[in-house]
């Protein structure tokens, strides 16, 4: 009962410093952060009140200020169903991959995690004050359409499904389907629904729970292209022309999506292919 009581005040007297006091707190949680992001993932019990004191970078602050749950969803556009967030080693690094493209272009902020403790958290605590918890990579992110740049040129309809079925053909074992989306804006690909555990944030946190030697099963992913990239729109036509070649960029380009996911598992081969790929260049 001792214990109840003494936690309870404890995490009510945080939460309100962290209200009141907001660089007093920081200066907590830049000492005892972790620590707290390890009792929301794993302490049921206080679980809520261990999610109002969490801290995170985001698209919407410089790099180096925190914000936490609270604070996004005042910044929140009233039809957003979801608390979005991404998962990699560096702000840099998110911000240089594909899947902040769909939020940028539509306003949406995005929670960066770069603590490798903060997708297990995200995952486990799911939802917080009605609203998901749901990693920018999943396929359960729904997005509104917008207009597309119509200067920029694109691939016709007959193209693209052409394209796409000779993809899923030539990376048969790799991937599930491959499809157009609303993500990209300007990347050429990226990978989507891997393994149906809601992206590839979720199978991240399954390689972390089992680790190194756990021998994660391939997974059961989508690819999407940019029809109006110059690299897909030039592979549309090379694999009618030099079908070998073709099916190098295409390998690569998979590889480079997986990176872009955190996915790829071991880089030996993408590195022999970009030789290969080197060597053509250099012998034409």
């Amino acid at each position: 009962k001792l214990n109840q009581v003494l936690t309870k005040r404890f995490l009510r007297f945080l939460n309100e410093q962290s209200r009141k006091e907001e660089e007093t707190y920081l200066e907590f949680w830049s000492e005892f952060g972790m620590l707290i992001k390890e009792g929301a993932a794993t302490d049921f019990t206080y679980k809520d009140d261990l999610a109002k004191l969490l801290r995170f970078e985001s698209t919407a602050l410089d790099a180096g200020k925190l914000t936490g749950l609270d604070d996004y969803m005042d910044r929140m556009a009233s039809d957003q169903n979801e608390i979005l967030f991404l998962f990699g080693k560096s702000r840099e690094s998110i911000e240089a991959g594909p899947y902040l493209e769909a939020m940028k272009a539509r306003g949406i902020e995005v929670l960066l995690c770069t603590e490798q403790v903060d997708e297990y958290v995200m995952q486990t605590i799911r939802e917080y004050k009605e609203k998901k918890i749901i990693s920018a990579d999943s396929e359960d992110v729904k997005l509104e359409k917008i207009d597309q740049d119509e200067e920029k040129e694109s691939l016709g309809k007959k193209e693209v499904k052409s394209l796409c079925k000779w993809l899923k053909e030539s990376l048969k074992d790799k991937i599930s389907d491959v499809e157009t989306g609303d993500r990209l804006i300007d990347s050429p690909v990226c990978i989507v629904g891997a393994d149906g555990m809601g992206g590839a944030s979720a199978r991240r946190v399954m390689k972390m729970m089992q680790g190194p030697e756990g021998g994660m099963p391939a997974p059961s992913m989508k690819l999407q292209i940019n029809p109006q990239n110059p690299i897909i729109r030039g592979l549309s036509a090379l694999k009618d022309k030099d079908d070998p070649t073709a099916q190098l960029v295409a390998n690569q380009l998979l590889d480079n999506a997986l990176a872009s996911a955190n996915l790829l598992d071991d880089p030996k081969e993408m590195i022999a292919r970009s030789y290969q790929a080197l060597e053509k260049i250099t012998a034409a």
